[in-house]
């Protein structure tokens, strides 16, 4: 068996390695020299404190009470932790959690138990499980009636943790205690003002108990039972909702697009406009807009001045029915790093953070919604709120509790979007969380999403009730074609079961400009009524048909045409036109130098109601403003990530650091050669390094360095003196910190400071 950390891991296999690299990818990157190299890294600060903020409490106290059993110097075994935790019954739980922590390198085995890994104690703190510092020697109990007065609550209070106290004033009966407490080796000073309660005193006090009580399993929320049918129906509707928001979005904004903040994000009125128009508040505006951008259905458009347009995706995205729209935007949501809550809050600067904003892109946001997703689907029918949720990542991961603003915002999104009804998991919310995440931009929607929404959407409708009043009543869930005809000719008046829509001039117009004309929009809404167009409602298309077409613009570097002559007086005379350039080339055609589209603009503005009219005469509808998409926005670039080993890197590295091709210092049966020698500047091969004793690679001799700190040995070491030549010393290492080594020349009786640049290899002396 291995006597340190350090050959622990070098008597490693291949497979255990791998798993070691698996388990903490930080360690292959970047790759080490040696294996040495890799140990001493997997002992670092720095490494270890990344691997326990993954871990969950039950690990952390199984980890806890090793090394608060470990001050004897004796391995420990997983009944004996099991029984520390006052869980005597937990053994094979505890030796199952030892077994994962052996994978990760946090634990090495010697004899029949194990020990924490080297740093363990400094990145858990001095006190594991609020135990005060072991002691080198045991020191006799005093009996509790041989106590003075008031000693035992002093004690008590110190039992459990934290071990520190604050010494009395003198000539106090308190004082007098803590004095007596610390001559009987009960506490001990650590200075002028504080007493510590040692460990082994502390665990007696405890009775033999690291902790008050075991946590190795997650809590469970009681949470609030929702039936699933109840579920499922509250979350179609949400999904409907947003779906139509989105739709609604792309529309607004490809006929009038928003401009970009010059810092970036959508300004604070057009995000005013946009909640307005999907008759929403601010906060669900800026997701709604936020899970547009994510999804790479608006875009900045790279122009001078920039604006937030609609994509080519959005034309593929509208062409899906419901169920695929979601399934493209949840898929999305999934992935996005952005942070919609944050909007309308101010960042360190005390700037206003804005939707589409830089400012909120946070790298976490997917592991943490993930992780959400995995408490949720873990207790099914069951509604969670937010404390609830925290509980149960606080005990997955204790040292990286996420943000409550955070873990609330991300509840909301999923209840907006359908993955939650009622506040419980839905049918598409568990397929949701089933499915495997891309860090691939969306450019199709997942059929298995898709089919999940579906089975719980209500049947498609594709027919409304036309009324005398102008309205018209759709008796469900409108497929998407009765959608696109009623979202351009009716505005909505009421949503629920049925949804009531009005038509009126302006929504008329509004269907006209999308290029239907008069005749074609009537013949639509006849074929989907089931009773005969009203009168009033056929008047109001016939009549703001012809006033659509009675003044026409093209685009033959512009002109204007009306059948009525008088409809175009005085337009040429008029000051405030004289920026267009008209020319009158008839009483019923005027020319224009400036595009089509702003002569159109203008003359609406001064209250013509003009159409727009292709070469052939006929009405054209707006002309839609995208984005190429190899212009992906910010919301469409896959974030800088930090750059984990693949499978078949790691392979390679430990194939490396195993040495696979033969070596001439190799044992013959694979075991640990003797010493590798090496003339100083000479640099081994990694085979040599690797399954040596000495080292001169900068990995290995400061892991070397390492384990003579902990174990308190004496090593060789050769340095560059102050004349350049290389001297070779024997010292004993103090302390290793800020890039200098402080040892102590034990034949000289001296201390000296050494810089580790200066030092060219290290070689243990036993």
């Amino acid at each position: 068996m291995a006597g340190s950390y350090t050959e622990w891991v070098r008597t490693r296999t291949e497979d255990e390695l791998l798993a070691l690299l698996a388990a903490r990818p930080d360690l292959g990157t970047p790759a080490p020299s040696t294996l040495r190299s890799l140990a001493a890294r997997a002992a670092s600060r720095t490494s270890l404190d990344r691997a326990l903020g993954h871990l969950d409490a039950g690990t952390l106290q199984v980890l806890e009470a090793l090394l608060a059993l470990s001050h004897d110097g004796d391995p420990v075994d997983a009944d004996r932790v099991a029984a520390a935790l006052g869980a005597p019954e937990a053994g094979a739980a505890v030796g199952r959690v030892l077994d994962t922590a052996r994978t990760a390198a946090l634990v090495w085995d010697e004899g029949q138990g194990v020990r924490p890994a080297p740093g363990l104690d400094e990145v858990l703190g001095p006190y594991p499980a609020g135990l005060g510092p072991a002691r080198d020697a045991a020191v006799p109990t005093a009996s509790p009636d041989d106590l003075p007065p008031g000693a035992r609550p002093i004690l008590d209070a110190l039992a459990w943790g934290p071990p520190v106290g604050v010494v009395p004033p003198p000539g106090t009966a308190p004082r007098q205690a803590v004095d007596e407490l610390v001559e009987a080796g009960l506490l001990v000073r650590s200075d002028a003002r504080h007493v510590l309660l040692p460990r082994d005193v502390g665990l007696a006090l405890r009775g033999g108990r690291t902790h008050r009580a075991p946590d190795l399993a997650p809590p469970r929320p009681t949470g609030r039972e929702v039936p699933r049918a109840g579920a499922d129906a509250e979350s179609a509707v949400a999904a409907l909702e947003t779906v139509r928001q989105v739709a609604r979005l792309i529309t607004a904004w490809d006929d009038g697009p928003p401009s970009v903040l010059r810092a970036g994000g959508l300004g604070v009125r057009d995000l005013r406009r946009t909640a307005a128009l999907l008759e929403t508040e601010e906060a669900t505006a800026a997701f709604v807009v936020e899970l547009a951008a994510s999804a790479g259905l608006v875009s900045d458009d790279g122009e001078a001045p920039a604006s937030y347009v609609p994509t080519t995706k959005a034309d593929v995205w509208e062409e899906t029915d419901d169920a695929g729209r979601w399934a493209w935007l949840a898929a999305a949501w999934r992935t996005s790093r952005r942070t919609p809550w944050q909007v309308g809050s101010r960042d360190e600067k005390g700037a206003l953070r804005a939707p589409l904003s830089p400012e909120l892109h946070r790298p976490w946001v997917p592991r943490l919604r993930a992780q959400v997703l995995d408490v949720l689907a873990a207790q099914p029918g069951t509604a969670l709120d937010a404390d609830d949720v925290l509980a149960v990542l606080r005990w997955h991961s204790p040292r990286t509790v996420p943000p409550e603003a955070a873990l609330a915002g991300l509840l909301r999104e999923a209840s907006l979007l359908g993955v939650t009804g009622a506040g419980a998991l839905s049918s598409p919310g568990h397929a949701l969380a089933a499915s495997s995440p891309s860090t691939e931009p969306v450019a199709a929607p997942d059929a298995d999403l898709a089919r999940a929404l579906r089975a719980v959407l209500p049947a498609e409708v594709d027919e409304v009730l036309l009324q005398g009043d102008l309205t018209g009543i759709v008796p469900g869930r409108p497929s998407p074609a009765l959608a696109r005809l009623l979202d351009q000719a009716a505005d909505v008046e009421s949503r629920g079961a049925a949804t009531t829509v009005r038509f009126s001039t302006t929504s008329v117009t509004r269907a006209l400009d999308h290029g239907r004309s008069g005749a074609e929009l009537l013949a639509e809404l006849s074929a989907r009524s089931p009773v005969p167009v009203p009168q009033a409602l056929e008047y109001l298309v016939k009549d703001t048909a012809r006033r659509h077409e009675a003044v026409r613009v093209g685009s033959a570097t512009s002109y204007v045409r009306s059948a009525d002559p008088t409809a175009l007086a005085g337009l040429v005379e008029d000051p405030r036109l004289a920026g267009l350039g008209l020319v009158r080339l008839a009483p019923t055609v005027l020319a224009a130098a400036v595009p089509a589209a702003e002569l159109h603009d203008v003359l609406r503005d001064r209250g013509l109601l003009s159409g727009l009219e292709g070469p052939d005469g006929r009405p054209l509808g707006p002309v839609r403003r995208t984005v190429r998409l190899e212009r992906a926005a910010w919301s469409r670039r896959p974030a800088a990530a930090v750059r984990d080993t693949t499978a078949e890197a790691r392979t390679a590295l430990v194939a490396r650091l195993r040495g696979t091709a033969p070596s001439a210092d190799a044992a013959p049966d694979g075991g640990t050669p003797a010493r590798v020698s090496a003339s100083p500047g000479e640099v081994p091969s990694s085979t040599g390094a690797a399954v040596g004793q000495g080292a001169n690679q900068p990995g290995d001799a400061l892991a070397l360095l390492h384990d003579a700190l902990r174990e308190g040995r004496t090593v060789l070491i050769e340095m560059v003196g102050g004349s350049g030549t290389l001297v070779r010393r024997e010292l004993k290492p103090m302390r290793l910190d800020g890039g200098r080594l402080r040892a102590l020349d034990p034949q000289r009786e001296a201390e000296l400071t050494i810089a580790v640049h200066r030092i060219a290899s290290v070689e243990p002396l036993d």
